[in-house]
This record gives structure tokens, sequence and C-alpha cells, in this order.
């Protein structure tokens, strides 16, 4: 299979695993209301939501889901101006089966042009994320309440438990809020309203070390450095060298 074939294998596979989560909103800090509507007898009642005009049909609701996968994926894409257009046309000649208006080696070079633009803003926005984290921590570790251990991680206790310490060989139960130096919530238990549960050596460094100082009953607030986070990998909503601020609050030990 050539490089362009396993590029579109990928996306296609991509779209088939993640479609179903199209319709869900940006994490909010405010946990989504689960209670079920009542009526006037006071009975809990539920219904499912209306098809959408143009949509009832199965095959007209998957479609939509590839195309609001396709779309939401292109608009966080920066190394490209999207053009409705053309991608029309590569839709509507692929699933004629028309012959493709651009030869293979065409579509190859753009497509590795444009992977080589995408890594090199990536590269850029690294090393900024690098100075503004590096600022950030620097100011942070001299405020009243914020511990300094010997790697760099940083700490505050928000809450004292009285439960027993987390150990290395331990699955934990927690509650946690991340987001980067900026305020953007990039990851939150607490927004989904439901805690995690994970081997304590099973997580980025910052949060192995951390969790092996917690109680269980403790809450903390953390500021990883790059190095004890994702460091030069973009992850997800993770810019490329973030420092990471976490709420952490450990429930129970399994």
């Amino acid at each position: 299979m050539n490089r362009l074939s396993i590029v579109s294998s990928v996306i296609l596979a991509t779209l088939a695993l993640s479609f179903s989560a199209c319709s869900k909103q940006p994490a909010t800090d405010k946990p989504a209301d689960k209670t079920p509507a009542a009526d006037s007898s006071g009975a809990a009642k539920t219904s499912a939501p209306a098809a959408a005009p143009g949509f009832e049909t199965l095959d007209k609701k998957v479609s939509y889901g590839i195309g609001y996968n396709i779309g939401s994926g292109l608009a966080r894409e920066n190394a490209v101006t999207v053009d409705q257009d053309a991608i029309k046309a590569g839709i509507t000649d692929g699933l004629s089966g028309a012959k493709a208006r651009l030869s293979e080696a065409e579509l190859k070079a753009a497509f590795t042009e444009v992977q080589q633009k995408a890594a090199a803003a990536a590269a850029v926005a690294g090393e900024k994320q690098k100075v503004v984290g590096a600022e950030f921590l620097a100011k942070n570790k001299a405020r009243p309440g914020v511990k300094v251990t010997a790697s760099g991680l940083q700490y505050e206790v928000l809450k004292s438990g009285t439960g027993p310490k987390a150990k290395a060989s331990d699955t934990v139960r927690v509650h946690y809020h991340g987001t980067l130096v900026d305020g953007t919530v990039f990851d939150s238990s607490v927004t989904r309203g439901e805690p995690a549960e994970f081997p304590v050596t099973g997580v980025i460094q910052g949060w192995i070390e951390a969790l092996q100082l917690m109680s269980v009953g403790d809450k903390f607030k953390l500021y990883i450095a790059p190095e004890l986070g994702y460091g030069p990998r973009a992850t997800g909503k993770i810019p490329a060298n973030s420092v990471l601020i976490f709420e952490v609050e450990l429930l129970a030990i399994k």
C-alpha cells in the first residue's frame, strides 16, 4: 500500500471510530445536569431528541456525522487554508468512482508539504510555550504555600485528608481538573461528573510523583513542568512544551 493510501485509510479509520462523538460540546467548568425532566405528576420522563430536518434516515445521520468530523478536524488544522469547493469536488469524484483530477505524485507532494508546514509551525509554538512556561513557574514557586520537590514539581495543598498514602503499586480513584497556564481546560473528570481510576505509575511523571505524596482525602494543585508532563510532544489540546496545572483530589486507593 502506498503512502497516500495509508494516509487515507488512517483518516477513514479515525472517522469511523470517532463520529459518535461529533455531537459532544467542548468541556466547560460546569458539569452537565443529568437529572431527567419531570412531568406535572412529578414522575421522571425521558424522550429521544427529534431528528434534525433533512437528517431523518440512518444513512443521512451517519453521513452528516462523517462530514461534521471532517469539518471539525480541518477547522483545527492551521497548516492549510481549506477550500470547500475543492473538498466537495474530491468527495464527489471519489464517491462516483471518477478518475482523480490530480496525480498520486501531486497529491503525495502536497500532503508532504503541508505536513512539513505543520511541523514547522508546531516547533515555533513549542518554543513559545517553553518560554511562557518557564516564566510562569519561576513566578509561581515564589508564592506562599507553593512547595517545590527535587524534580521541580510544584504543588500546593488545598485540602488535607486523613487516609492512607498512595504507593507506586496502587491503583487510585481521583477527581481532577486540568488547565494550561492561560486557563484553557484540556481535560476534567469534574466536568464529566465521573472520577477516574488508573495505576499510579500509568500516568505522566508529575502525577506519579504527586500521587505518592498524597493521602486519601487530600486535594492538591499541581504545576507540572514540560519535562514532567508531555515534553516537546503536542497532545490533543495540549501544545508542545506546555506547563500543566491540575487540581487533583485523591478519593480512594483501590
